[in-house]
């Protein structure tokens, strides 16, 4: 069993040979190289784990050739080969990423142990790669699928923020992805490697979800038996996203602005504060002004929170996308379920496209899991849709909604808040407008 590829590159031939022999007994892939210039192109044609080099090279000097390496291959890891007198060019080189350096004519046993060493670092960082690049594809915003000008929009504002520690308030109806850009918000920020914890606030009764928000104390209620560790100590260093905020208690809202403010809480039967440092994305699909308006949200909170509003596009404000999508859901299920589904027909995706999506992209998602399961060839067709999407009258074309007064400034609209993270009041200002038109307009467009 192979344990990694190495490279050598020394111009003694008789050298280069010995090398490669012993440590081919270690079960290593070696290539050589007589040349720096050779040794570069291999390692462009077959990545390696190890390169082994001289320090004198007839073309490149071994201490230019690690800074190549290193800056280009920064996984992997040099060995370099020095004469008796250049134990220096050894120690320059380890200055500029070499992982040790080794003096010729030594014995060749110590060479087997070093190169070891030296794999097994170079193998770690490329599981380290490879584990980051499948959280990418899993967490990031490459999985958030779309060309419309609306979703790009809203992807650029969020890689943005990401890149800080700002409190970010997520806008936008049920099923537009809000949890998904929590998910790439905090794998783009410097908090990737610390925990992302979730939770749903509509989804605990007031008493519970202080329980699980901030923890308990043994005996601060009946059933409490032990202490208790509350999601904000479970995501302390990283970030917790909180899912349906307008759903809070007020008494809740009041102990969620304290760690706002001092990254402080108490738990349930403490009279001690929690430290913690965590980051605070939230996400709603209500309007939270109205509710300030009718006492059920407070205004400081609501400030607090959203220092950087996103708001997320309905699925029939970004109709280009779903083809896209509907693909995506047709591949994922098809494998799931174990079916040799391809594609879908014309008339499918007409339907498709000619449908609201109250539900957004949740709902699309449920409507082609239900298809390919019922799916008895390898192409979706209209009859696999429900009677609704079925019975839906096509909608005018593309080009004239494009004119559409109406779709114009709606589209006007969102943009603005975007510029203006949300602050309606800023928007109306920018639109020329009243507060009060603008609420107007938001209801009848769909975007409160």
């Amino acid at each position: 069993m192979q344990k990694g590829k190495l490279l050598i590159i020394d111009d003694e031939e008789r050298l280069r040979g010995l090398l490669a022999r012993i440590l081919q007994l270690e079960g290593y892939e070696v290539v050589t190289a007589s040349t720096a210039k050779e040794g570069l192109k291999k390692i462009q044609h077959e990545p390696v784990n190890v390169v082994l080099s001289d320090v004198k090279l007839p073309d490149i000097n071994g201490i230019e050739l690690t800074s190549q390496i290193k800056s280009t291959w920064p996984a992997t890891e040099v060995i370099v080969l020095t004469a008796f007198g250049t134990i220096n060019d050894g120690v320059k080189a380890i200055k500029l990423g070499a992982f040790d350096y080794i003096t010729k004519g030594d014995d060749n046993e110590k060479i087997i142990p070093l190169v070891s060493k030296a794999m097994d670092k170079a193998l770690l960082q490329q599981r380290v790669q490879e584990l980051e690049s499948k959280l990418n594809d899993k967490f990031g915003f490459d999985r958030i699928i779309g060309n419309s000008a609306a979703i790009k929009e809203v992807i650029s504002l969020a890689q943005k923020v990401a890149l800080t520690d700002t409190t970010v308030l997520l806008l936008g109806e049920t099923g537009t992805g809000k949890e998904v850009f929590a998910e790439a918000i905090h794998q783009a920020s410097s908090r990737k490697n610390k925990p992302f914890v979730a939770v749903n606030c509509s989804a605990f009764t007031k008493e519970l979800l202080e329980s699980e928000l901030f923890g308990h104390k043994a005996g601060a209620f009946t059933g409490a038996a032990k202490d208790k560790k509350g999601l904000f100590e479970e995501a302390n260093g990283g970030t917790i996203f909180l899912d349906e905020m307008g759903e809070l208690d007020l008494e809740l809202q009041a102990k969620l602005l304290r760690v706002l403010e001092s990254q402080q809480f108490l738990k349930v039967g403490d009279t001690k504060p929690t430290q913690v440092n965590v980051r605070i994305l939230a996400a709603t699909n209500r309007d939270l002004q109205a509710e300030i308006e009718s006492n059920h949200f407070r205004s400081d909170l609501f400030y607090r929170l959203s220092v950087f509003q996103i708001v997320l596009p309905a699925l029939r404000e970004r109709k280009n996308d779903i083809p896209l999508l509907a693909a995506h859901f047709v591949q994922y299920f098809a494998a799931k379920v174990k079916k040799q589904v391809t594609g879908m027909s014309s008339g499918f995706i007409e339907k498709l496209a000619a449908y609201n999506w109250p539900g957004n992209i949740r709902e699309l998602k449920n409507v082609i899991e239900r298809a390919v399961i019922l799916c008895d060839g390898n192409e979706l067709d209209e009859r696999l849709l429900p009677n609704d999407i079925l019975h839906t009258q096509p909608s005018r074309p593309n080009l004239l909604s494009a004119f559409d007064l109406s779709s114009v400034e709606k589209l006007h609209i969102q943009r603005v808040l975007n510029h203006t993270n949300g602050n309606r009041t800023e928007a109306a200002r920018l639109l020329n407008i009243g507060v009060a038109t603008l609420y107007r307009k938001l209801k009848e467009y769909g975007l409160e």
